[in-house]
């Protein structure tokens, strides 16, 4: 009778998850706050053939210690914390959890863009500190920036970013413009959706969506010069990663009024320091990198999570990433 796998489970996970893997699996779970240290996991992984985890760094310095492993399944959709090349040189499979979380970062950046436009963060302080008094405020001065009817250009058309389309084109009946790696005409005929370059989806849209995925080539994607070309009255959302974006490039625009606000659930480094100066701009909105996060969604990826790592052990389904792909066919 074959030996069951051996897995080091490196974060808390909902009960029933980790039912189904003990199903499978021989598990060792760490029950600490936040990922298991990486002083400890670096010390036990040398032990065992599957790991599950979220964000933290697959590399050669893990990898070198790890001889059993087979499969590295993270609890994420982006997968950026692999080190993908070193992975397929030592044959271990790397999985994820695509489509689960689709609808809910589409529901974030929708709130995104009608908490910059409406100016809601602003507007919840200028209540609470008790600035809205009667023959004292000007009715201008709370005037926001309509979505419904606006032109939204999205970076990055893929499943969120069809959500995303989804949601504007039915709900606000914005006007769509996109730009992807490759032309996509069933989002153009489902959401009326026009294909463009980059530069015309900077100059004409009110709103910039960036959804495109952290890899070497789209290290700070969006520049000084991009900004410049986006309009006076735009606003700008990333709920991709931060390091998409030149991060002083975009606090300059802020400041200087060559974009009118954004919407920011990532940042460059993360935790973002409380020094970082997009937290002293009121044109700005920020959330603490929720874009999957309520309690169902990632419930939902955790269980992917570990029937993806008990499929790729055992040779069963997985969501496996794009670039492992020739492994299974090995």
């Amino acid at each position: 009778m074959a030996s069951r796998p051996k897995i080091l489970i490196t974060r808390k996970i909902p009960a029933e998850c980790l039912a189904y893997l003990q199903e499978h699996c021989d598990c060792t779970l760490w029950d600490g706050q936040g990922s298991m240290p990486r002083e400890q996991l670096l010390d036990k992984i040398k032990d065992y053939d599957g790991l599950l985890l979220s964000g933290t760094s697959v590399n050669a310095e893990l990898l070198e210690r790890a001889p059993r492993l087979k499969a590295v399944s993270s609890i994420s959709v982006g997968y950026n914390h692999f080190n993908i090349e070193e992975m397929k040189a030592r044959g271990v499979i790397g999985t994820h959890t695509p489509y689960v979380l689709d609808d809910t970062v589409a529901d974030l950046v929708l709130a995104l863009m009608l908490a910059s436009a409406r100016r809601i963060a602003e507007l919840d302080a200028f209540v609470k500190q008790g600035k809205w008094r009667r023959g004292q405020v000007r009715e201008e001065d709370l005037f926001g920036m309509d979505v419904h009817h606006a032109t939204l250009g999205i970076i990055g058309m893929g499943r969120i970013g069809e959500a995303i389309a989804k949601r504007a084109v039915h709900g606000f009946d914005m006007n769509l413009l996109y730009y992807n790696r490759s032309r996509k005409p069933e989002v153009e005929e489902r959401f009326g959706a026009q294909y463009c370059s980059l530069e015309q989806l900077l100059k004409e849209s009110d709103f910039v969506v960036l959804m495109t995925p952290l890899t070497p080539e789209t290290v700070h994607f969006i520049r000084k010069e991009h900004f410049e070309l986006m309009k006076p009255s735009a606003f700008f959302i990333n709920a991709s990663r931060g390091q998409t974006v030149d991060e002083e490039a975009l606090i300059d625009a802020l400041r200087n009024g060559i974009i009118r606000g954004a919407g920011l659930d990532v940042f460059a480094q993360e935790p973002t320091s409380p020094d970082n100066p997009l937290l002293q701009l009121d044109n700005v909105v920020t959330v603490p990198h929720i874009g999957s996060a309520t309690a169902k969604t990632r419930n939902d990826m955790a269980m992917v999570a570990s029937r993806n790592l008990v499929g790729a052990l055992t040779g069963g389904k997985a969501y496996v990433v794009p670039e492992f792909q020739s492994l299974l066919k090995a």
